[in-house]
């Protein structure tokens, strides 16, 4: 599992301007999906439906597992299958995620991803000078996380220091130890090529050599950047794609070298892709969820059917993860999981929905399906008549507030909480993605959305999927009321 991998940056999607002969093996030895998208965003809430095997992002933003939730590591791990987690991805050892790798038989933390407040450096590192940062952008001086990073990366002088690399060492290690025994399910996941795209010379010189311009390595929100510092940034993150392109290919090795395509499910994704300057953003979640964002990369082989160098084009998501890996070792799919056995998916292409959700929080709640996307914002005025629902109230540094939690009702639970009463806390749009209104976009006239289109007979279809999809979730009342709908059509 990698993070932020933008499938327009693979070859075998069509991008011939990155180096990843690797990925292309995989799409040789495997099946590749076109139409994966992603379920709740961001990062902790997509790990949420890979537990769960259900969306997350309208009854809460990001946070904990809830003690009502199905696990599927955890199931794997008290049916006598081992599950172990090996993991850079900062996100997990915060207060708003630290439960995730408990649920593991066992698991190994690789540090100094991003702004992981890691190596104690008192003396304040020197920074470059830079094109644009979250440090500036934010108006309030040097942030923890940018001052992290840098004290990080005096510890990483060699390619062989940095978090990817120690990760798929461990990886290695596990598959080497273990590739002869039965019964064990293995997560490898890095967090690259999230940005900052800190990655070595070597790498970035396959695609530029002669950049003089100021560091930047780091971008978010819009772009505003000169298009020198726009296309060196892109250079890095084709670089660090190359970069994670080898070490997929060390995996793919130990198949070879193990004969693991005889009984072993291989599973490669990411939670989200990344916007590199299109529609004239950078990153995700302050803008809605395009396709660069949305619409995934997804490669799978099963040896149950091992079916391979063939593509799929069924509408598939994250939550679909888990009811795959559960059945493939012969376990029951919990009633509450919303995925699906991708196993015929894999053989035959059988769909298994017609339309998808995604979104995050707050945002937009957007459904896709063959013909159309539609993103439907809040009302204005409405952006923060939300709720949190949970019984494990932290964000992604810290607890909930004083002033937040004297506000909290405990009400009814929802089909899937198994009975339990839940915390009900007003909560706020986090993004304010809302001001860009409704979207509709047509998938085949317009892939790279640049073209809402207007159409009220379309829309009115959509909405009405739209409303299905979210009864089917059971989403909160306020949702409703929150975009517009009207529950009752």
């Amino acid at each position: 599992m990698f993070d932020s991998l933008n499938s327009r940056f693979l070859p075998c999607y069509g991008n011939n301007e990155v180096y990843a002969p690797n990925f292309e093996r995989l799409s040789r030895k495997s099946v590749k999906f076109n139409n994966s998208y992603v379920g709740s965003m961001p990062c902790m809430p997509a790990r949420r439906e890979l537990h769960t095997g259900r969306y997350n992002f309208l009854h809460r933003e990001w946070g904990p597992m809830e003690p009502f939730d199905n696990s599927m590591p955890e199931i794997l791990k008290k049916n006598g299958i081992y599950s172990h987690l090996i993991s850079d991805h900062i996100h997990y050892w915060e207060e708003g995620g630290g439960n995730y790798h408990t649920k593991y038989s066992s698991w190994e933390i690789v540090r100094g991803q991003e702004g992981d407040h890691w190596k104690g450096v008192v003396k304040e590192p020197v920074y470059p000078e830079v094109a644009s940062t979250p440090q500036n952008q934010s108006g309030t001086g040097v942030s923890s996380m940018w001052r992290s990073d840098w004290a990080n990366r005096e510890y990483m002088h060699f390619e062989k220091d940095q978090p990817m690399s120690e990760v798929f060492k461990l990886g290695e290690e596990f598959i080497n130890k273990n590739s002869g025994e039965d019964n064990w399910f293995l997560q490898i996941e890095t967090f690259d090529p999230h940005e900052p795209f800190f990655v070595k010379e070597h790498y970035l010189n396959k695609y530029e050599k002669d950049y003089k311009g100021k560091h930047f390595d780091w971008p978010r929100g819009r772009v505003t950047e000169t298009e020198e510092e726009v296309k060196h940034a892109i250079n890095q993150y084709k670089a660090l794609v190359t970069m994670c392109d080898k070490n997929l290919g060390k995996i793919l090795d130990l198949f070879d070298l193990h004969n693991l395509w005889d009984d072993t499910l291989l599973i490669v994704g990411t939670d989200h892709g990344f916007l590199l300057g299109e529609h004239g953003y950078w990153g995700k979640n302050q803008m809605p969820y395009y396709n660069e964002v949305a619409k995934t990369p997804l490669f799978i082989y099963d040896p149950r059917t091992k079916t391979k160098d063939v593509e799929r084009n069924s509408i598939v998501q994250m939550i679909d993860w888990a009811p795959t890996i559960l059945n493939f070792f012969h376990l029951d799919i919990p009633s509450e999981m919303q995925g699906s056995d991708l196993k015929d998916t894999v053989k035959e292409d059988k769909p298994v929905r017609d339309n998808a959700l995604f979104g995050a929080f707050s945002g937009h709640v957007n459904i896709v399906n063959d013909e159309y996307t539609y993103m439907r914002a809040s009302e204005p005025g409405r952006e923060n008549d939300i709720f949190n629902y949970t019984l494990m109230p932290c964000y992604m540094h810290h607890a909930f507030g004083i002033n937040e939690l004297s506000k909290t009702e405990l009400v009814d639970g929802f089909s899937f909480t198994k009975g339990l009463k839940v915390m009900k806390v007003p909560a706020k749009d986090k993004y304010g993605v809302n001001s860009f209104g409704n979207l509709l976009f047509d998938n085949k006239k317009d892939p790279n959305q640049v073209k809402p289109i207007k159409s009220p007979e379309i829309e009115n279809i959509m909405i009405e999927k739209l409303i299905l999809a979210m009864k089917n979730e059971d989403s909160p009342e306020e949702q409703y009321t929150r975009l517009g709908l009207n529950k009752e059509n």
